[in-house]
């Protein structure tokens, strides 16, 4: 987990240091569009998949005397499995994620503005 979680913070450091304030710019709005997405899929389809579960134990599919059922409900808690840390920890998860590369990004915003541009950009010019 250090590894992803350097990788947050420093990716809008290296980013305003190499290319300046403008890409950091585009960089946030990047993260927050794709993580506000990712999100939102992330919850939604860790509850459907809770939910289904739920459909399946409650035989609103197919009555437990049914030759199907184990395999079905097999497959359910499987999705279940998954479902639930999408729901309760993965989605959430990226909340943090734009807050502290939006932070991070304000914290050395005024390093940025010195760089005036972007150490990369100075020396492409």
């Amino acid at each position: 987990m250090i590894l992803p979680g350097m990788m947050v913070m420093l990716t809008p450091v290296i980013t305003g240091w190499l290319l300046g304030p403008e890409a950091v710019a585009g960089l946030l709005a990047g993260i927050l569009v794709s993580g506000v997405q990712m999100a939102t899929s992330s919850a939604n389809s860790g509850g459907a998949w809770d939910n289904a579960k739920k459909f399946i134990e409650k035989e609103a599919l197919v009555p437990k005397s049914s030759s199907e059922f184990k395999e079905i409900k097999a497959a359910a808690v499987t999705g279940d499995t998954v479902g639930d840390p999408m729901k309760d920890t993965s989605g959430p998860s990226l909340n943090i994620l734009v807050k502290l590369s939006a932070i991070i990004s304000l914290v050395f915003g005024g390093f940025f503005a010195s760089e005036s541009g972007g150490v990369l950009l100075k020396y492409l010019a």
